[in-house]
């Protein structure tokens, strides 16, 4: 069963500047795709001979000579291929040539006779039809009456394929005459197979299918599709012109079954829709993010984020005028100086034990290494980017970076001001990029302070660093490191009577923050999971998938946890010894494991593992709670361990943690990390939360892709709403009153008000 096929003089051109640009000047390129349009406009197919493609005649009639084409047949041949199809598909039979009204087999674009097709099955007549046997078939009623009218419906497809077929004297050669046309055709060998449940439906040609023999029996909508054992897979056989297999993979989840049946125009507001509300997210925020996604300019610190250790013979990348414009707008790997130096700072603030004759103040984290790697790298990134490029950066040298530049005033404003510019207005974050640098020259446990031999590697960088600047720089280390705490002290204040919120992190969400229940609406999204979750016998890794997501939502829920201690939670099977305590603060890992004292499964986590370990929330003490047994989560829990946990992790080796990836090799990585755990948590998002109005699944109307923090926001403002407790509100995310006021709680003056008018009028209710 095969769509109409839509082609047009756009993808022709694309063809032609995709597959024969590469292999045919550009006069000859114009000269094809001018040939090809005409074809496709007039109606025409291109010339056969012998069932093939004349070339000598296509050679005529485009101007280009024979022997060019025949070099380049090959990729030719697609192009010509599809031609054939879109022109057969829309021609009508008063434009069929005389070779088609008498039955003779299409052309191939293969040289050479080809051998006839079997042949289809007939296409539905009101008179009937002959059987090869001779005999006269049945004839075909649109709408057969019934030999009886009152069944018990079957819970499977094949049962009740075979019931309806039985109730109205149907076969499967005679059903498929009934439900077959030009545009979509069933063949008996299909039926066969759907009866005795050796094949479901899967295409988006089968469930048209379906739908029509649902109309031919009288029986509701979506009556068989219902019925068919659900997957975790998008259905198959969608056409999406002019998008790459990777999105269409992406978009095919979120698209009706009938989509590539109805018109046009809707169908490019269904893509249009699902890319704004589904794929891209329509925040204004996302937006930005997206457009300066696409000039990449940071530099990236390979050896530290792989643990390697950057040799000393490394060689430095050239210059930056030595550089084609197109390597400036990729991110650019750092110079081997520029690496070691950064190397030598993530040791001074990563190690457990400061090493002798230097002092520091304050430990920084995996998670906290890393975001500041990040965020130097961008800064660097920056002032090695050109001038004339999308990014405009400052143009530097890769030779001249140093992080003794962050030791002079006018380096900071220049970037200050370039973030200013680029965003539009000051944020948060340059407040807090300010910090990091006042933290390396702060007095005695600066790092930049105490290693003045770093001065030994800068350079002049007109208009930012003069040679005098480097010169009193190296005299007097101290005193420049003054100054520039001096002066960074003084832009923080700065920018903080100025800077705006740069985005809504409630945005998203919004829709569960504005109900009365958050929590209730949230939990709606797993409900649609378990609505539809694959059936385990017939598709086991995507129902194990499916019950993986919904344990994520239901454990963020329950615990709140930030995302970290939610990815990293180890498992503890049944039966099994738990982790100590002990071992698990070196570790800085939390579990999940069943007490048998309390006769539940409880989460145990360490205050050391938490962001904010030193809060007065833990005191020093670890998290632990039991898990209720709420909407059989302790079922979902026992089948996830001992079946579903094994079957995402197939080949791979065992990380340890409750939730795992799915691994399709051994070499693969079944641990997730930050980005991946987020696109996991997205993705159950975009499949299961938004409600999708062209296809009817989804839960919440309104939202949008969001990642696993945003529970955090659902808990707090639930409580808020419940009780006007900011402390309570705390407790459920293990956080601060203060926090939760600043980050968390979205408690609107309507909110206040309701809560408090629910007190007042219960006087007026007693009267």
């Amino acid at each position: 069963m095969k769509p109409r096929i839509k082609l047009t003089a756009r993808m022709i051109s694309n063809f032609c500047q995709l597959r024969v640009a590469p292999v045919l000047p550009p006069r000859e390129v114009d000269i094809l795709q001018a040939y090809m349009i005409r074809l496709l406009k007039s109606g025409r197919l291109p010339p056969g001979k012998r069932g093939g493609l004349d070339l000598k005649i296509v050679a005529v009639e485009s101007g280009l000579e024979e022997r060019v084409l025949r070099q380049v047949r090959e990729h030719l041949l697609p192009l010509f291929d599809r031609l054939v199809s879109a022109v057969r598909a829309n021609c009508t039979d008063d434009k069929a040539t005389e070779g088609e009204r008498r039955g003779r087999p299409p052309m191939s674009l293969k040289e050479g006779p080809v051998a006839p097709k079997k042949r289809a099955p007939a296409l539905p007549t009101t008179e009937g039809a002959i059987r090869r046997s001779g005999r006269r078939a049945k004839p075909v009623i649109e709408f057969p009456q019934p030999k009886w009218t009152e069944w018990k419906d079957p819970d499977s497809f094949t049962n009740a394929m075979t019931l309806h077929m039985k109730r109205h004297g149907d076969s499967g050669r005679h059903l498929c005459r009934a439900v077959s046309d030009a545009e979509a055709t069933l063949d008996p060998h299909t039926i066969r197979k759907w009866c005795s449940g050796e094949a479901i439906p899967l295409t988006v040609q089968s469930f048209q299918i379906l739908h029509r023999i649902e109309r031919r029996y009288g029986l509701p909508n979506y009556y068989f599709k219902a019925r068919v054992p659900r997957q975790n897979l998008a259905a198959r056989g969608h056409v999406l012109e002019d998008i790459s297999p990777s999105e269409q993979r992406r978009y095919a989840w979120h698209l009706p079954d009938d989509f590539i049946f109805r018109p046009i125009e809707e169908q490019e507001e269904i893509l249009a829709w699902v890319k704004r509300n589904i794929i891209m997210g329509s925040t204004e925020y996302r937006r930005y993010q997206a457009a300066a996604a696409r000039h990449r300019f940071g530099l990236r610190f390979r050896g530290i984020r792989s643990g390697r250790k950057i040799p000393d013979s490394a060689p430095e990348d050239e210059t930056q005028s030595d550089r084609d414009e197109e390597a400036l707008v990729g991110s650019v790997k750092a110079p081997a100086r520029l690496e070691a130096e950064m190397s030598e700072l993530l040791q001074f603030k990563t190690s457990t034990l400061t090493a002798f004759g230097l002092q520091r103040n304050g430990v920084w984290g995996r998670e906290t290494a890393a975001q500041k790697v990040e965020h130097l790298g961008l800064m660097f990134g920056a002032l090695v980017a050109s001038k004339s490029g999308p990014v405009r950066g400052y143009g530097a040298t890769m030779k001249s970076l140093t992080f003794a530049l962050l030791l002079f005033p006018a380096v900071w404003d220049w970037y200050l001001q370039w973030r200013e510019t680029r965003r539009g207005f000051y944020t948060a974050w340059e407040v807090d990029m300010l910090v990091v640098g006042l933290s390396l020259v702060r007095e005695e446990t600066g790092w930049l302070r105490q290693n003045p031999e770093l001065g030994d590697h800068l350079c002049v960088l007109p208009g930012l660093v003069s040679q005098k600047d480097i010169l009193a720089a190296r005299r007097d280390w101290n005193a420049a490191c003054d100054m520039m705490y001096r002066h960074g002290r003084n832009r923080i204040k700065e920018i903080q009577r100025v800077a705006r919120v740069h985005r809504d992190p409630f945005e998203p969400i919004l829709p569960i923050l504005e109900a009365e229940s958050p929590v209730a609406e949230y939990r709606k999204i797993t409900e649609e999971i378990l609505r539809l979750m694959p059936d385990e016998q017939r598709y086991p890794k995507s129902a194990a998938e499916a019950v993986r997501a919904y344990l994520m939502l239901r454990l963020g829920l329950h615990l709140g946890l930030r995302q970290k201690n939610l990815r990293e939670l180890m498992v503890c099977p049944r039966h099994q010894m738990p982790r100590s305590e002990r071992q698990l603060e070196d570790m800085k890992r939390g579990e999940i494991r069943w007490s048998a004292r309390e006769n539940g499964w409880e989460v145990m986590i360490p205050a050391i593992a938490f962001k904010n370990a030193t809060s007065s929330f833990f005191g020093a003490k670890p998290f632990r709670l039991m898990l209720p047994d709420l909407g059989g989560l302790y079922g979902w829990i026992d089948a996830y361990i001992d079946r579903h946990r094994a079957t995402l992790i197939g080949p791979s080796v065992d990380p340890g943690t409750f939730f795992v990836k799915t691994a399709k090799k051994s070499s693969a990585e079944a641990a997730y990390n930050q980005t991946t755990f987020y696109e996991a948590w997205r993705l159950t998002i975009q499949r299961y939360g938004i409600y999708n109005p062209y296809t009817r699944r989804g839960a919440i109307k309104g939202l949008l892709p969001h990642g696993p923090h945003n529970v955090r926001d659902v808990l707090a403002t639930h409580i808020l709403k419940q009780t006007g407790s900011y402390e309570q509100a705390s407790y459920a995310i293990q956080d601060t009153p203060d926090m939760v006021a600043q980050h968390y709680g979205r408690f609107l003056p309507q909110d206040k008000s309701a809560l408090a008018a629910q007190i007042l009028n219960r006087v007026w209710e007693a009267a």
